[in-house]
């Protein structure tokens, strides 16, 4: 759980680190913004187990990444753009999927 707490922190700060480039991104931002509190809500609402969430979590880190390396030089190109949109499209697949397929996180009793 810590570690979770930790990588959203962690994916939060470098999307503020990223904005002070100065390209326009806001609607790649927002979406990540979504997609981590929906996951964060699956966690609550235990529609997600840990195992699921910090696989998500990890998708998330390579979304992030994909941004960084295309505001790099400065500058987000529409090629660059569009591929990091579709990288979303796919997550926030994973994620309706994850939170409503028949795993879910509770309490397990042995005896």
């Amino acid at each position: 759980m810590k570690r979770t707490i930790l990588a959203l922190v962690l994916i939060a700060a470098g999307a503020g680190a990223a904005n002070a480039y100065g390209t326009s991104t806001r609607d790649i931002d927002g979406a990540q913004a979504n997609q981590q509190s929906r996951i964060n809500q699956g966690l609550r609402d235990g529609s997600l187990t840990r195992r699921e969430a910090a696989g998500l979590a990890a998708e998330q880190r390579r979304i992030q990444q994909l941004e960084s390396r295309a505001r790099a030089d400065g500058h987000v190109s529409r090629a660059e753009h569009d591929q990091i949109r579709r990288a979303q499209e796919n997550a926030s697949r994973h994620i309706y999927q994850e939170r409503h397929d028949s795993e879910k996180r509770g309490w397990r009793r042995w005896w």
